[in-house]
Order: C-alpha cells, then sequence, then structure tokens
C-alpha cells in the first residue's frame, strides 16, 4: 500500500498559506496546517478536507514550544513528514519604524516567529523528516537584501533566515533532507496590506500567480534543488549563488 504524502505549513490559514495548502491538498497530501487564528484556520481546514485527503487543523503560535510539539506530535502520527513549509511571520512595528528606533521587544518577538521557531521547528521534525527524504520549504522577502527604509527588522529576520536555511541545506546533506528559502514576491497579503496601512494594494497579485514556481519547485529531485534561494515571481526562479 502506498504511504500518502504528509506536509505541515505554518501560516496556513490565509494568503500564500492557505493557497499552499490548498495546492498540496488537490496534489493529494495529507496536511497537518496551523496558524494563530482559530476561526479563520477551521474555515481553510474545512475547504482543504473536501478534496478528500487527511487534515488535521491546530491553531496556536509558533513561537510557543508546547504547540511546535503539537504539530511533530501529529506529524508523527501520519508516519513522517515529506515536506515541511515554514511560512508564519509577522511584520514586526508599524507604523514601519528606522532600524535604530526599532522597539527591541517588538524586534525580538519578529526574530522569535521568523527565525527561531523555523529552527525548532526544523530540528524537532528531523527524525520525521529522516524517515520521508523530505524538504524544508523556509520562506524569504525580498526585504532579506533590499535595506528598504522601515522594513529593517522584518528583513533581517528573513536574511537570518535565508542564511540559516543554506547553512542547514549543508548540515543535512548527508541525511537526505532538502533546505531551500523561497521568496515569493510582493503578494496581496494581510501582511503586505499591514505595511502599507490604508493603502491600496490591489496591485500586487494574489499567491495563485506562484502556482508554476510550486509545481515546479515540487517537481525537482529535492537534493539538486537544495541550498538554493528562489524566486517565485521572477523569470529566472533560482537567484544567483555565491561561489568562493
Amino acid at each position: 500500500m502506498q504511504t500518502s504524502r504528509v506536509a505541515l505549513i505554518t501560516g496556513a490559514s490565509k494568503g500564500l498559506g492557505a493557497f499552499l495548502a490548498d495546492f498540496l491538498a488537490v496534489q493529494g497530501y495529507d496536511l497537518i496546517v496551523t496558524a494563530r487564528g482559530a476561526a479563520a484556520l477551521a474555515t481553510t481546514a474545512d475547504k482543504l478536507a473536501s478534496y478528500g485527503g487527511k487534515v488535521m487543523s491546530i491553531p496556536g503560535d509558533v513561537a510557543d514550544a508546547g504547540h511546535r510539539r503539537a504539530l511533530v506530535a501529529a506529524a508523527e502520527a501520519q508516519g513522517g513528514l515529506n515536506l515541511l513549509i515554514n511560512n508564519a511571520s509577522i511584520l514586526g512595528a508599524t507604523p514601519l519604524p528606522a532600524i535604530t528606533d526599532y522597539p527591541l521587544d517588538e524586534l525580538r518577538q519578529v526574530f522569535d516567529v521568523n527565525v527561531f521557531a523555523p529552527i525548532a521547528l526544523t530540528r524537532d521534525a528531523l527524525a520525521l523528516l529522516k524517515t520521508r527524504g523530505g524538504m524544508v520549504v523556509n520562506l524569504s522577502s525580498d526585504a532579506a537584501v533590499g535595506g528598504y527604509p522601515g522594513w529593517g527588522g522584518y528583513g533581517a529576520s528573513k536574511a537570518a533566515l535565508d542564511l540559516i536555511s543554506k547553512t542547514m541545506a549543508e548540515e543535512l546533506l548527508d541525511q537526505g533532507i532538502s533546505v531551500v528559502a523561497v521568496d515569493p514576491g510582493d503578494l496581496r497579503t494581510d501582511l503586505q496590506q499591514a505595511a502599507f496601512p490604508g493603502e491600496d494594494i490591489s496591485d500586487r497579485p494574489l499567491p495563485d500567480v506562484t502556482l508554476p514556481f510550486w509545481a515546479w519547485l515540487l517537481g525537482q529531485d529535492r537534493m539538486a534543488v537544495s541550498g538554493g534561494r528562489y524566486l517565485a515571481q521572477a523569470e529566472h526562479w533560482e537567484a544567483a549563488r555565491e561561489t568562493v
């Protein structure tokens, strides 16, 4: 009997996370989805279940160690983990402050959610990922490389996640676990709206614009793409790799 593929997606109630969950459900994945908003997550989970696969909806904050343990336990009950998508992120202080004015308690929270939580969840799930030869996808941002005024806190967290992704890819190579970073580009999401309060962001595309990229990425040999940083809306999806 063929074992179903299992994916765990954080920040899955809305936006890109919900789109990815929907895409994977159509591909036949069993899903574990999480987000802080329980009501929105339940609505998304109901839709996902309509595709016929198993869907476990576990609301909570990925910065909480107990919640991360619950997510890993859910994956363990499914027999392993093929795909971990660390999508949950927070923008941080708004209106976006200069980095020299950034409230340090809010900056710590940004790093807790955007950096430390993906590290910890990946670490906790290593045995399950190894069982399936799984892939870890860490969601990045152009703010990681842009140096945009006001985006220093969020951008620094994503720059750290980029380096962590590249390092993990090297360190987990012998365990058969693939790790990639993906910059999805500007999208019409709640986070983008929070960054531009009161502004019309209808010119930003919806998350489904990234569909061709995800179809390509998940169709590749996972170890061949490991260590890459990918641009989901660019003409060339893989960012140039640095050479030493």
